[in-house]
């Protein structure tokens, strides 16, 4: 039955791609099996009977003839050629980050409650390297984001207790850093201005540890039920959702003039993600010059947008792009529209900085797999001068008036969990 169930959600994506109401990436991302397309692209035939076999034997020869175009668009001969790494990807699988989610528990209790379900705990790791060489049942804490245990590639932690009570919240570790740099204090008004399906907004909480409030928007009804959910079951409590478009949000309303932290992560090409679906379901457009150009102009209105909120001190923009179409030239035509803000240099210590691109572009952050075991991610935190402060003016490296290495600043787990490299089992 849930074969026959997973297929009638394939065929559909099919019907409605073949009536031109979506691109095929669009349809299999807002289906609930997006990996059945590949298994019924790749895998060994369909099972089973029903209306939905005949609707995809009808679609047979098109599919087949998509694939044959893919293939010489790839100059690959075999099927399982189109399943290669992107170039410059990693050729290891990612590791899986664990978020701690201190609304609902502890960073020491969750280490103790996997040491008990036979995982190996080896300390907090000094480097991103560490972290690659995880295998089995160990696991880390991570060496920037402290909230962040990393644990071996294909870790599944879907059915695990933690992750159903929302004790934990599976998010890549890229996308933990905008709500993590932003930092915004307790009692702040916060806005995430394009939230679902919500892992920063819970993150943002975590750090507000339910104080303030936090308006979250999206468009997307979908995405924001889901993000309903997932917020239930972090155990948010300050947020206020809204099926609204950030950019008709009015600064000036008195609801929102107390708002001083802004995380801005709006659509994008999506083309840092790690994922051999996108391979196979991407077409051409995906990475063209004129799609890039449309993106870049709304994301250029939407942080001029951000920035225009009155009582604003702190944005964090941040992309799961790597062009630079959406990043540093998003970030550089901001500044140059909004001389009262400046770029801050955030993690020092992180190695892969922006492009060279412009003046301070390498205050900025990359992520990549390569380079930081990571999906592709781009993070720029800006923040409001000070009267009369000339932009390059150096002082604190955090909106909260913290020291630069923000990691250090809110370890919670306790030094009972703190082992030297000499003491790792």
């Amino acid at each position: 039955m849930m074969a026959a169930g997973l297929y009638q959600t394939a065929a559909g994506i099919l019907e409605r791609t073949q009536r031109q109401q979506g691109g095929v990436k669009t349809l299999v991302y807002n289906s609930k099996y997006p990996v059945l397309v590949y298994d019924l692209l790749f895998g060994k035939g369909l099972k089973g009977s029903g209306g939905w076999k005949a609707t995809l034997q009808k679609h047979r020869a098109r599919l087949q003839a998509e694939l044959a175009r893919l293939k010489i668009r790839r100059k690959v001969s075999r099927n399982e050629d189109l399943l290669a790494p992107l170039a410059g990807a990693s050729e290891a699988l990612l590791p899986r980050y664990v978020r701690v989610n201190p609304l609902k528990t502890s960073t020491d209790d969750v280490i103790d409650y996997f040491k008990r379900q036979g995982y190996t705990y080896l300390g907090q790791a000094s480097s991103v390297q560490e972290l690659g060489h995880l295998s089995g049942k160990q696991f880390l804490t991570d060496c920037h984001v402290p909230e962040l245990l990393v644990f071996s590639p294909r870790t599944d932690f879907h059915q695990d207790f933690l992750y159903r009570s929302g004790h934990i919240i599976l998010q890549d570790k890229a996308s933990s850093l905008p709500a993590f740099l932003l930092d915004p204090p307790l009692g702040s008004h916060v806005i995430d201005a394009c939230a679902a399906p919500g892992n920063k907004t819970s993150h943002l909480a975590a750090i507000l540890k339910n104080t303030g409030k936090i308006f979250a928007f999206d468009l997307d009804t979908k995405r924001l039920a889901t993000m309903s959910t997932l917020l239930l079951r972090a155990g948010v409590t300050c947020h206020e959702m809204a099926n609204q478009d950030f950019l008709q949000v009015e600064p000036r309303d008195p609801k929102y003039m107390s708002v001083t932290h802004i995380l801005l992560d709006p659509s994008c090409s999506g083309s840092g993600i790690v994922d051999r679906l996108n391979q196979l379901t991407d077409d051409e457009k995906s990475s063209c010059e004129e799609r890039l150009l449309a993106l870049a102009a709304f994301q250029r209105k939407m942080l001029g947008h951000a920035l225009s909120f009155p009582a604003v001190q702190c944005v964090v923009y941040s992309t799961c792009s790597l062009h630079q179409q959406e990043n540093e030239d998003v970030v550089q035509d901001a500044l140059e529209r909004n001389g009262t803000f400046r770029l801050v240099s955030v993690l020092p210590s992180w190695t892969q900085r922006g492009l060279d691109t412009f003046s301070d572009a390498a205050c900025c952050l990359r992520a990549s797999p390569a380079e930081t075991l990571t999906n592709g991610f781009f993070v720029a935190l800006l923040q409001r001068k000070r009267e009369g402060e000339d932009c390059r003016e150096a002082f604190s490296m955090s909106c909260n008036s913290a020291d630069v290495e923000l990691p250090l600043k809110r370890v919670s787990a306790s030094t009972k969990h703190q082992k030297r490299k000499g003491n790792r089992v």
